[in-house]
């Protein structure tokens, strides 16, 4: 499990740079900005799963993750992911939403591993899943995708019970894991597709 651990985080940190790239470019940040997008984007859940449970974060204690975000960026910058001819908005949502269940899943992961209950595993992946964004959202002044839009934090919760429920019943396995992210991706870009909401509050 540990092994599935790292992959969710390493996918998770790939794709959120590249969803951080693609919005640099159409905020029309500056390289600095966009390594500061980047990083918070990409490490900033993750960050915050380690203090929640007790640890030091993984992110500074060792550079590989650093060395993820870094050489993504400028494998992304080398491609021109910004060129005019790639729909910069299909892009980050794709990339956000591999992003989101990635790190759901490897937060969900290291609640159990903590002895979690059902609600601290839900709370965990949700943390994990959006804590980069929602900091993102912050400092490009936008109000954060969590509080607005298509199911994105409901994904994140949705990934969390599913796993409490598959270690409880001892379904937990790579396959599985495999498969609630394929679904919770699917969720995910259908709510996009199709605009579904949760009901909103009105005035």
């Amino acid at each position: 499990m540990v092994d599935f651990f790292r992959l969710a985080d390493f996918v998770g940190i790939i794709a959120f740079v590249i969803s951080a790239l693609s919005i640099s470019t159409k905020e029309r940040l500056d390289i600095l900005g966009l390594f500061i997008i980047a990083f918070l984007t990409a490490l900033g859940g993750g960050v915050m799963r380690d203090i929640l449970v007790d640890r030091v974060p993984s992110s500074f204690a060792n550079m590989e993750n650093v060395i993820i975000v870094i050489g993504t960026i400028f494998v992304g910058l080398m491609l021109k992911l910004h060129q005019k001819n790639i729909d910069r908005n299909i892009l980050f949502v794709v990339t956000d939403s591999m992003g989101l269940v990635s790190f759901a899943i490897a937060g969900a992961l290291i609640g159990l591993k903590s002895d979690f209950t059902v609600f601290g595993i839900m709370f965990i992946a949700l943390i994990t899943a959006v804590g980069g964004g929602v900091m993102r959202d912050i400092l490009l002044n936008q109000v954060p995708l969590l509080l607005k839009s298509d199911f994105y934090g409901s994904v994140a919760l949705l990934v969390g019970l599913i796993i409490y429920l598959l270690d409880y019943f001892g379904a937990l396995n790579s396959l599985t894991l495999s498969i609630v992210f394929i679904v919770g991706f699917a969720i995910r870009m259908l709510a996009f597709k199709l605009d579904w909401h949760l009901p909103k509050i009105k005035s």
